[in-house]
This record gives C-alpha cells, structure tokens and sequence, in this order.
C-alpha cells in the first residue's frame, strides 16, 4: 500500500499508518531450533500416535492369560521386540516404555510379582493394567494446537515427540538497530558533554515482546555518510530502527539521507508527547525505517507508536486493547496526545509522574502509558501496556 507523505500525524493516525504500511510475512518452515517465540502458521498435528505401539507402563512382566507364567523372554525399553505371540500361561519380563509383546493381556509389576525359581512367576493383575495402548495419548493424525499458537519450549518438545522436525511458523521480522551520535558512549560513566545510550539497551526486549527480532546492532558516528552507507545496505532486513538523527538540529542527518536514496517518507512527525520527532519511511529495496527521537523516554513513546504495531503485524498477531478511567491528576495538551506513565489500580489508572522526554524513570515505575488525547476532559483513554520482563 502507498502512503503519501504528511507533515504531521495524528496520534491516532500515525498508528494505523503503520500498521496498513505492512502486511504479515509469508509462512516458512524453519528447524525446531529456531521456532521458538514464532507463531504457528498451521495447526500442529501428529505425525505418530502416542505411544507409537502399545507399552508397559511399569517395570515388570508382560503376561499373556491367568499366573502362574513361565519365563520365556526379556524386552528393554530401545531393545528389540519380543519375536513371537505370547500364550497364555507365558510371561515376558520387560521395562517401563518397551513393545508389549503381541498376546499380551496386562504388565504385572516386580512389586506385586513372586518369583517362582526357576523360570516361573506368579502375581494377581487385572486384565489390561499397566499397558498403554497405541494413541492413547493422542492419535496419529490429531490436532493438538491450533495456528497462531505461540511457539514455546514446551511446544517444541511436544513438536518432536509427534514426529516433527520443522515447523510451519510465522517468522520473527528482523530488526536492525542504528544507534547514532558522537555524544552516546555504550558503557561506564559518561564524561561531560556526554550520555549513556539508554535507547540500545531496551531495543531487544521491546523488539522480541512485539514479535520480533533483533538482527544487527551498530553504532554510528554523526555525519551522513555512514547513515547514508549503513541503510543502503540494509535490503536483508524487514525494519531499521535509527535511533536519534530523526529530529531537525544540525547533527540530525536521516531526513537528507532517505531524500538521498529516494526512500518513500510515510510519516514526518507526530503530534504526540514526547516523541514528536518520529519518522516512517521506506526504503527502495522494501525495509521500512523507524526514526526515533534521541531522548529515551520520546524513543520509547515512538517505538511504541510506529514500531511494535508494525512488528506484530508483521509476525501476525494483534495487541490486548485496553482502555481505563485515570486516577490522578494529568494535564491535557491542546493541541497533541500525550502518552503518560500509570500503574493499574482497582481506582483506575494511575500517573506515576516523572514523564520528562530525557528519563525513563516513570517508564521503568509503570506498567502501560495512557494515552490522553488532545483536550481531554475526563473521560476513559486507551492504555498502551509496557514490555514486561522474562
């Protein structure tokens, strides 16, 4: 879909153009390895029953008939089947897992078993105990979970018990970060004139809870150039996030260079606070560019404006929409949203203040931001929920 540029977005609207700027990824197999966190793209089914073939469910003897039973074999669980038809009268010592011999009417165990030397045993047992018939746990062909299910460690076991090696799954979209500026240092104290990058650090976490994946971090001096170079070889991305460079001061340098690579700017600015300077675009070779402002608390208001909604539709799956009545004092812009950090509460939600565009100490406070709409009068607002850990 071709979206014509604007000057500057609505709240609102900046996130519907993000969203109908995609259209979800084609469904690919992938290794069991590398499904974890996708979705489904088809229902999981069974390749095999389970089990595969009817098997004692406890260490002892498979016997055929009414005791007392001679001893005519011994079956391990991985080791070969018992060769003949058991008939009654005979027994087959075998281990918890192992192929029930063909004849057999029930698995006495050890515990409830007298051994009779040399080769016979006796014991009391109900016809048909201790032996698991062939799909009794799920039968060749069932569907266990359906698509768009999340991928998830469990899963994966359950994918290889029943016969899988790959998985038809949405993938991941891949993300690659810029983050750009002579004035962010990445680790230790900064010196004067100088800032910890705040914005690379929560990319990952907020880019794998919207469904994606980061694929390649850089750090980018000031100037165009390395931009300039660095995006136009990003064909082997879906999106690439440019943090800083996205507002209009001297040492902000996207603007010239998607212009310099003819990309398709989609949204220049959103009247939203903080975060104002944002910016979509697309590049010639298809990746989408998410500009983020340089101030961590605007970055992450953005990220959640233009980035997650575009990643989730991507990799398929839609946000919890939620809407809440505030409690507590919050002052309305007449003109833009604004997006302030809440706890929920059995009141309502509740401002947690320390909302300026440079921190994200009410951020780090809060579970969802509210986003109040220009001119706000009271009434119930969307809450936006925030990344969660784990």
């Amino acid at each position: 879909m071709t979206v014509s540029q604007v000057e500057t977005t609505t709240w609102a609207a900046a996130r519907a153009l993000a969203v109908d700027s995609v259209a979800p990824l084609k469904p690919t197999s992938v290794l069991l390895s590398e499904a974890l966190g996708c979705r489904l793209a088809e229902p999981l089914t069974a390749l095999v029953a389970v089990p595969g073939v009817d098997v004692a469910a406890m260490d002892g003897y498979a016997v055929a008939g009414a005791g007392p039973w001679r001893m005519v074999g011994r079956v391990l669980a991985g080791g070969a089947c018992y060769g003949d038809e058991l008939r009654a009268g005979e027994a087959v010592e075998i281990a918890t897992g192992a192929p029930t011999p063909e004849g057999a009417s029930a698995v006495l165990p050890y515990e409830h078993a007298t051994e009779v030397p040399p080769v016979w045993v006796d014991g009391v047992v109900e016809a048909g105990r201790h032996i698991r018939r062939r799909g009794e746990d799920i039968a060749e062909g069932a569907v266990v979970l359906g698509a768009g299910a999340v991928v998830t460690p469990v899963t994966l076991g359950l994918a290889a018990a029943l016969g899988h090696d790959e998985l038809l799954v949405r993938p991941k979209p891949r993300v690659a970060v810029l983050v750009t500026g002579d004035e962010v240092v990445h680790e230790g104290l900064p010196a004067p004139g100088r800032v910890r990058d705040a914005i690379g650090p929560f990319l990952p976490g907020l880019v794998e809870w919207a469904g994606g994946r980061v694929a390649s971090t850089d750090r980018l001096p000031d100037g165009p150039s390395p931009l300039h170079i660095t995006l136009a070889n990003a064909a082997a991305v879906d999106v690439v996030v440019v943090c800083g460079a996205s507002s209009k001061g001297p040492a902000d340098h996207l603007r010239a260079v998607l212009a310099g690579l003819r990309a398709d700017v989609l949204i220049d600015g959103v009247a939203v606070r903080p975060g104002h300077p944002q910016l979509l675009a697309r590049l010639p070779a298809g990746p989408l560019v998410v500009g983020l402002p340089g101030n961590p608390f605007a970055a992450l208001g953005a990220a959640l404006t233009l980035l997650a909604p575009i990643l989730r539709e991507l990799a398929g799956t839609t946000a919890r929409k939620e809407t809440s009545a505030l409690a507590g004092a919050v002052r309305a812009h007449e003109r833009d949203t604004r997006l302030v950090p809440v706890r929920r509460s059995g009141r309502g939600a509740v401002p947690v203040g320390h909302d300026r565009p440079g921190s994200l100490w009410g951020a780090a406070l809060a579970d969802a931001l509210a986003v109040v709409p220009p001119g706000w009068a009271g009434e119930q607002v969307e809450l936006i929920e925030l990344p969660h850990g784990g």
